[in-house]
């Protein structure tokens, strides 16, 4: 699919908005093959890719760490195990492993920041047995915000907590005080600041200046992760810096309980990362853990939901050569070691790591429509 700018997108919805009210339903122009159920012993964890970082670079004396066998590693501890919250625990510290790398600009340090260079993240998380969720959002200079929020569903009787009250609750608990920006996402930044707009005053950066890597940064990024322990209890938590070069204060789907994450201790979790817009408007991983309910398998579950927001995105014209204009993920683990996910375009994968191997991997998501 043709890459699209910000400035496209935008006018690409101005232009097709009424247009596309008289268009006939959504259909997916491929969608693959059912799949058999997937299963895997717990305990179980599944993630988004980035929770899996697969074989070392150059120079690295070892493998790097990974979120999803991080958490594994946690659950399979007997004493984390036995604490009530050790599932939480392994949780946050497998998206913590993200949220620490600073050569992953979706989220923590190194997390791409809003237009005025200031990295603002959000996270949320939510323990089965007790039905408690944590978040925080518009938080800045706490490197693991998916702590902070752990932090919101212990110790008060709040949900969500944002902005500098966020940053205060979550130093009053001991979490450093960070300075996120990295180098590498600064230059980032103001090469998107430079490129912006062809009616200010920045000048667009000399070729010679520009390495590959910084055209193909990526616009914003997430970590879901979902875990079921040896006693069939479930939690997750999604931790994200949000979409690169927001509105200051722009808060997307990942710390809204129902929409970036969800977990119901008799069915399932579930989780998004792609365009949060449309996940909060369509309550998206409420919608899959409430299809698991009825009947559905995991990526059956995921499915139907990209299949319902693609509907209801149309409808106000995200669309560009019959399919969205945005990318958009789902992820479902269901309380007896089901589980799945889906993508909106064909290509995507997700990280999984189980009790029968201890080690993670990428599997291929369903997916609705082709590149």
């Amino acid at each position: 699919m043709k890459r699209m700018t910000r400035r496209s997108f935008l006018e690409g919805v101005a232009a097709t908005g009424a247009a596309a009210l008289a268009q006939p339903a959504c259909a997916a122009s491929s969608q693959s093959a059912p799949a058999a159920v997937r299963r895997a012993p717990a305990p179980l964890v599944i993630a988004s890719a980035n929770g899996w970082r697969g074989a070392a670079r150059p120079g690295d004396p070892a493998p790097r760490p990974s979120a999803v066998e991080a958490a594994l590693a946690r659950l399979g501890d007997a004493q984390v195990a036995a604490g009530k919250y050790g599932l939480l625990e392994a949780v946050v510290a497998g998206v913590g492993v993200v949220e620490d790398d600073p050569e992953d600009h979706s989220v923590g340090l190194g997390g791409l920041p809003n237009e005025e260079g200031v990295v603002q993240l959000d996270a949320a998380v939510m323990f089965g047995p007790t039905h408690q969720a944590g978040a925080v959002a518009a938080l800045e200079n706490i490197q693991n915000p998916a702590r902070a929020a752990m932090y919101v569903l212990r110790y008060t009787d709040h949900a969500l907590i944002v902005g500098p009250g966020a940053y205060r609750f979550a130093r009053a608990f001991g979490l450093p005080h960070a300075e996120l920006l990295t180098e590498e996402a600064r230059r980032l930044w103001l090469y998107w600041k430079q490129r912006a707009s062809e009616r200010d005053d920045w000048l667009t950066p000399p070729e010679e200046d520009v390495d590959e890597s910084t055209r193909q940064a990526s616009s914003g990024g997430t970590i879901h992760l979902s875990a079921l322990d040896a006693r069939g209890d479930l939690a997750a938590a999604t931790t994200t810096s949000g979409l690169a070069y927001k509105i200051p204060g722009r808060v997307g789907d990942s710390p809204l309980v129902g929409a970036g994450l969800y977990c119901d201790n008799d069915v399932g979790a579930a989780g998004a990362t792609g365009r949060g817009e449309e996940v909060i408007v369509n309550c998206g991983a409420y919608a899959i853990v409430a299809a698991m309910r009825r009947g559905l398998e995991p990526e059956a579950a995921c499915l139907e939901t990209l299949k319902e927001v693609a509907e209801k995105a149309r409808r106000r014209g995200l669309f560009q050569d019959g399919k969205p204009s945005f990318g958009l993920t789902f992820y479902a683990l269901r309380k007896d070691g089901a589980y799945g996910a889906a993508a909106m375009f064909e290509g995507g994968s997700f990280a999984v790591a189980d009790a029968a191997t201890g080690v993670g991997r990428l599997e291929r998501c369903a997916w609705v429509y082709d590149r």
